[in-house]
């Protein structure tokens, strides 16, 4: 399809860290077409600092009304409705309740994938491959230009980008130059995701391979959000040196940075993996009860390490049984695939 040149564009995010800075082929996609228009990112709070430097976007906007219930959307479509209209809309997320929020904010012409009971809503209902099934495996760079190529954008690769401020640069090297040599490599070990426990390598286990990487000459540093603090503080309690722990200390533009800077990320299958990966760091992940097949592109500087359990991909958010798809990865391993990349003997 192909449209008349809209003067602004509002794009509905995907709500997940990683499936956002997965989603930056289909915005550069959509910038190389439609040059002059001023385009805007939704997000939702929290995720503000991932677009922020991308070239590609003009404006980012919180949805200050996401899961506050239906009142909300309410005044929230009102006061972007009163801000004016835009030309047209491209809704990533398959929810109802972002293509309403759009229907609310007067959006001109919506796209989006138009199954269910929310396609009423969208004027520009793109089909869903029945091959992506109901889970819709497919990678989420695709799933994004899919709906990019519905409006006439052509595909300029599927590489993922993300910038930082130089602000963001200075302020992480500060912190790291204060906590010991900054010269000095850091690995960044990140045991949390905010999917749910089943996701998560053991903290012990963490602690282990924080020890072997230390008593070899890497400083290692511990980071999640600030409601993350707990987790990081029991891998740092369950080691025998101390790592450098930024669980709440950095901004989401600053852990973009230190992740930039760091020459080693090991983590779970969460949103650090894919900020590594947009800027070429190095990175050990541990897969359990998710499959990669949703997010198989840009794996060049990717480990997978998951085990053969019978029962995954569960997709669980916690663990019914052992978690032994992920206690199956062993300190050991890690430590071993660590010291091979980083080039230090073992």
């Amino acid at each position: 399809m192909e449209l008349n040149a809209p003067e602004t564009i509002l794009v509905r995010a995907p709500n997940w860290l990683g499936d956002v800075v997965m989603a930056t082929p289909g915005l550069r996609a959509l910038r190389s077409h439609f040059k002059d228009a001023h385009i805007a990112v939704q997000v939702r709070p929290g995720l503000e600092g991932v677009l922020d430097s991308c070239s590609y976007v003009d404006e980012v906007q919180r949805v200050d009304s996401y899961h506050q219930g239906v009142g909300s959307m309410l005044r929230e479509g009102r006061r972007l409705r009163q801000r004016g209209r835009f030309d047209l809309g491209i809704c990533i997320p398959e929810s109802f309740s972002s293509a309403m929020l759009m229907k609310l904010a007067g959006v001109k012409q919506i796209v989006g994938y138009g199954e269910g009971l929310r396609s009423p809503l969208i004027d520009v209902g793109v089909p869903v491959p029945v091959a992506w099934g109901a889970r819709r495996m497919v990678a989420r760079e695709r799933f994004v230009l899919g709906l990019m190529d519905a409006v006439g954008c052509k595909e300029l690769g599927t590489h993922i980008e993300l910038g930082t401020a130089p602000g963001d640069d200075a302020r992480v090297e500060a912190l790291l130059a204060k906590d010991g040599d900054a010269a000095q490599p850091i690995v960044v070990l990140a045991p949390g995701a905010s999917y749910g426990p089943s996701k998560c390598w053991p903290a012990a286990s963490f602690a282990e391979v924080g020890d072997a990487l230390q008593a070899r000459g890497v400083r290692v540093a511990l980071l999640g959000t600030a409601s993350e603090a707990d987790l990081t503080q029991s891998v740092a309690a369950a080691m025998k040196t101390t790592p450098l722990d930024f669980a709440g200390v950095f901004s989401l533009r600053e852990v973009k940075a230190l992740i930039k800077r760091s020459a080693l990320l090991v983590c779970n299958d969460a949103g650090a993996r894919h900020i590594a990966a947009a800027f070429a760091v190095p990175s050990i992940v541990f897969f359990g009860p998710t499959s990669v097949e949703k997010t198989n592109l840009n794996l060049d500087a990717v480990q997978i390490l998951e085990t053969d359990d019978s029962c995954r991909p569960c997709y669980k958010r916690d663990c019914p049984i052992d978690h032994r798809c992920m206690t199956g990865i062993t300190p050991a391993r890690v430590t071993q695939r660590s010291l091979a990349t980083l080039g230090v003997a073992s």
